[in-house]
């Protein structure tokens, strides 16, 4: 699903109103939308008390045709529109619906009364995605109280909470927080991004006329939300003539003294995702540990000295290659790691140590595939940059990586974003503070590299599968066993159900 900033939404709007769709039409099925999901969530409405809050922009006119639908369709308990401008100032297609909303007989107040304060629903429509600033005057007013001024209501935004950046996961100003967003042809960066998303509550998009190619065949649009429908024909039943050879043999070097559970964690991971074949290369005295964990698991021993020969020789006939979960820093395993990476041709995913073995060095990659999964402090050593610097602008960081290396950048964190060679950016939606325990990024190592067996000729794809079942796993591990309970060996158990989930619901929003 792509992602559209707000010059891109706003070319998408006058596209469709050039080709003959009026902009009147388009505000009306915004409204629409809105509708739809408070007559989903919050049936009947004819028992609730709702408030509307409406600004003198498009957002506004949204906001009036939600109230003359409600008005004329549901006459809710009590309801209240409040219009937080002056009337003479509406232009266009919000002047039209004003208009529209008087006919129908709907009151309009210029100030939040008393009796508006109890609603037991909160529909923001001050301000849209087209604020260049932080917002002041009356809809700062109007902000600070969507935020303390109606305690019993729930909060559906329309189009974007009321002061939020429609282009940045990070705060502008003052905004309003949302229980419920209803957006319109395309979620916005601010919709996905953190911490902006965890602001807007339940995200959901509705179509309102555009044609769908305006956006989905513009291959400007670099940015995108994974959703299962993207990855859905990879879960598709296997074919009945498929045996062990068939699903890849994926080969972990991992694992060191003290470290074996990292080792054994991305084994188990790359056998759950569905690979045919699992080896796992450790020190030697790791390996009676590692076997112990589970019997599919294979198994090689290295021992110092000749290192990089005797993985290379380990890494024939391999299908795919994850190198680093608790594989240690010495400097004979750094440069075997620095040789593997530049020569081995196998498909790699490169985590933990072996990131920290790349960091400081010039490296590059000529038409290899390489999955990078760092974490923000192992991001900063690969850029040379400083954790603060990364976490202040992921989606710079991790393009600028991908496309800079032409590496496949997977930058783990809140909203995992998964950057390519050639510009594209993906964000994750799934997972949950549950997973902030050791092992789940072996976890994640293994399961990239146990897909990427299976799918050779769709590692895109394969890549944001792995990462989109590994944080819901997480999130229903979660719900289970709650937050502080869950371990990182507890989202295998939570992948069936996770795999069955995606089936059911092709789209998340």
């Amino acid at each position: 699903m792509k992602v559209l900033t707000a010059v891109q939404m706003r070319e998408v709007d006058r596209r469709t109103i050039e080709m003959g769709i009026p902009g009147l039409v388009l505000m009306e099925n915004a409204g629409h939308r809105v509708v739809e999901l408070l007559a989903e969530k919050f049936a009947p409405l004819a028992a609730q008390r709702i408030a509307i809050l409406c600004g003198k922009g498009n957002n506004g006119g949204d906001g009036m045709v939600v109230a003359r639908q409600l008005f004329t369709r549901f006459r809710p308990r009590a309801l209240h529109v409040v219009l937080l401008a002056d009337p003479e100032d509406l232009k266009g297609d919000a002047a039209q619906n004003y208009r529209m909303l008087q006919v129908c007989g709907c009151p309009v107040a210029l100030e939040i009364s008393a009796e508006a304060r109890f609603a037991t629903i909160l529909v923001d429509a001050l301000l849209g995605t087209g604020i260049t600033g932080p917002a002041t005057g009356a809809m700062l007013y109007g902000i600070r109280e969507i935020n303390r001024g109606f305690p019993l209501a729930k909060v559906v935004a329309v189009d974007i909470p009321s002061g939020m950046p429609s282009d940045s996961g990070d705060p502008l100003g003052e905004q309003a927080r949302a229980d419920y967003t209803v957006t319109f042809t395309a979620p916005k960066p601010a919709h996905v991004l953190a911490p902006n998303c965890d602001a807007a509550g339940e995200l959901h998009v509705g179509a309102i006329g555009s044609p769908p190619q305006l956006h989905d065949g513009d291959e400007s649009i670099w940015l995108s939300l994974v959703q299962p429908a993207m990855f859905g024909h990879l879960l598709a039943p296997r074919p009945r003539a498929g045996h062990k050879g068939s699903f890849g043999h994926v080969l972990a070097i991992a694992g060191s003294r003290g470290k074996t559970g990292a080792a054994a964690m991305c084994g188990l991971a790359a056998l759950r995702a569905g690979a045919g074949l699992v080896t796992v290369a450790s020190e030697e005295s790791a390996i009676p540990v590692i076997a112990g964990h589970a019997a599919e698991l294979m198994t090689e021993p290295l021992s110092s000295g000749r290192l990089s020969a005797a993985v290379e020789k380990i890494a024939e006939k391999k299908d795919v290659i994850a190198i680093g979960p608790g594989l240690g820093t010495d400097p004979e395993t750094v440069a075997m790691v620095r040789r593997a990476f530049a020569e081995f041709p196998q498909p790699m995913v490169v985590d933990a140590d072996a990131l920290n073995a790349l960091a400081g060095t010039e490296w590059a990659t000529t038409g290899k595939l390489r999955v990078l999964t760092p974490h923000p402090g192992e991001m900063a050593r690969l850029c040379g940059k400083t954790t603060a610097e990364i976490s202040a602008d992921r989606l710079a960081a991790a393009r600028g990586l991908a496309t800079g290396r032409q590496v496949i950048v997977v930058l783990k964190g809140e909203r995992t974003l998964i950057a390519f060679p050639d510009g594209r950016v993906w964000i994750n939606p799934t997972g949950t503070p549950a997973m902030g325990t050791g092992g789940t990024g072996d976890i994640l190592t293994g399961l990239i590299a146990g897909l990427l067996g299976q799918f050779p000729k769709d590692p895109d794809k394969a890549i944001a599968a792995a990462v989109y079942l590994h944080g819901l796993s997480g999130e229903l591990g979660a719900t289970a066993l709650t937050e502080k309970c869950l371990t990182a060996t507890d989202l295998l158990l939570f992948l069936p159900a996770a795999l069955e989930e995606c089936a059911r619901l092709p789209h998340r929003l």
